[in-house]
């Protein structure tokens, strides 16, 4: 355990330790980086500046020279990348129907039309076999999701968007770290938008990026963040277009400068982390155990599905019943997003996407996070796995 993972019982010293509530996932902030954010407060300027600049150089370093602009969500960076490719009224994007809502709703909000494609049961990822089907003369760009950081098959991917003159914006909020063939993802390819919510494997608190680019592409980024203005002298400036603001602040990029001087180490802790589940579960696990990948995945989250057809509890008796023993669950996605008010709306029905409709049906999230130990993974998979047992029919 580590040192901060239990705590005196209430009777006081002489009590035997109880085990404390192991969250889902919670991130890791160093005390140089809490420090940074200290003198970014004291300096006086909190908004876009310095540090901002950096931390966008740092992550075009990372991403082998190309363009990067942060903004304050990765939901902003996917809209954005949307309007600076040209997609707008009449056009349509394919995307896996099973994501978080944003991935489909940055789609509408720039006036396209979502096309769902099914995904893989086991790796979550769009299914290529079916992309090919999906597209129509009005489809613009495909959307991507790599799910849990487990990257698509880029190859395939971009061989596809190539045939038919399609755009590619790589939906890669859970994928910073992650490589394909050994090359990382936003290295290489189209628009590659990426997430720094707290959850991630890097954070900035909030905020997001756009990699890659046309020099037109990354100048429309730009504008977009900050209210369609272009500075044309110190003092004036003009309106292009009635843009939005989602410029990220220079305290979110001090701590993502210090998240990212540890990417590869909480990424390496991670499949270190997500290793002792398997090894752990092997071949006899009492759930259906996502697909393992290999040392290029960065295991942003742990998701396995439960056989709830052979349980008398339901999945929200199975995180009740976790939490009691002090481990946390969460749920990675708790629907396909076809099923949704807003989607169903538009004509999509139940029965059309089944992996994605089960996915969202059995799924549930456990611990990962880089501060965890082994022994962690070892109190969560004691405890799933008795759990489960007892409900088994």
């Amino acid at each position: 355990m580590s040192a901060d993972s239990r705590m005196p019982g209430p009777e006081g010293a002489g009590t035997a330790p109880r085990e404390a509530f192991l969250p889902f996932t919670r991130p890791t902030i160093d005390e140089e980086t809490i420090q940074g954010v200290a003198e970014v407060l004291r300096s006086g300027w909190l908004a876009s500046g310095p540090n901002v600049r950096k931390f966008e150089d740092a992550l075009s370093e990372y991403f082998g020279g190309r363009p990067v602009r942060t903004q304050t969500s990765a939901t902003a960076s996917l809209e954005h990348a949307l309007l600076a490719a040209g997609i707008g009224a009449g056009d349509e994007v394919i995307t896996p129907a099973m994501s978080f809502v944003a991935t489909a709703n940055v789609i509408v909000r720039v006036g396209a039309r979502p096309v769902f494609v099914d995904v893989g049961l086991d790796d979550r990822n769009i299914d290529l076999d079916q992309l090919e089907a999906a597209i129509t003369p009005r489809t613009r760009a495909i959307m991507p999701v790599h799910f849990a950081g487990l990257a698509v098959d880029m190859d395939r991917l971009y061989a596809i968007a190539g045939r038919y003159r399609l755009r590619v914006i790589e939906d890669a909020a859970q994928a910073i770290g992650s490589a394909w063939r050994g090359r990382r993802i936003g290295s290489f390819g189209d628009l590659v938008c990426f997430s720094f919510h707290p959850n991630k494997n890097l954070t900035t608190i909030e905020g997001g990026c756009v990699v890659g680019g046309s020099p037109e592409e990354v100048s429309q980024l730009e504008l977009h963040r900050f209210h369609g203005q272009r500075k044309v002298a110190a003092d004036e400036v003009d309106t292009l277009f009635a843009g939005g603001k989602a410029n990220l602040s220079d305290v979110a990029a001090r701590v993502g400068l210090g998240q990212l001087a540890s990417l590869e180490r909480f990424n390496a802790r991670r499949r270190e982390l997500a290793a002792r589940y398997f090894a752990l579960w092997g071949n006899d696990a009492p759930v259906r155990l996502p697909v393992r990948g290999d040392e290029s995945h960065n295991w942003h989250m742990f998701a396995p599905l439960l056989p709830l057809e052979r349980l008398r509890i339901s999945r929200l008796q199975f995180i009740e019943r976790m939490a009691e023993r002090g481990i946390g669950v969460g749920v990675h996605y708790a629907a396909a997003i076809h099923l949704f008010t807003a989607y169903r709306a538009i004509g999509y029905r139940e029965g059309q996407f089944p992996n994605a409709e089960r996915i969202g049906r059995e799924t549930v999230t456990l611990p990962l996070f880089p501060a965890m130990e082994l022994s962690d993974v070892d109190r969560v998979v004691e405890a799933a796995s008795d759990i489960l047992r007892r409900a088994a029919t």
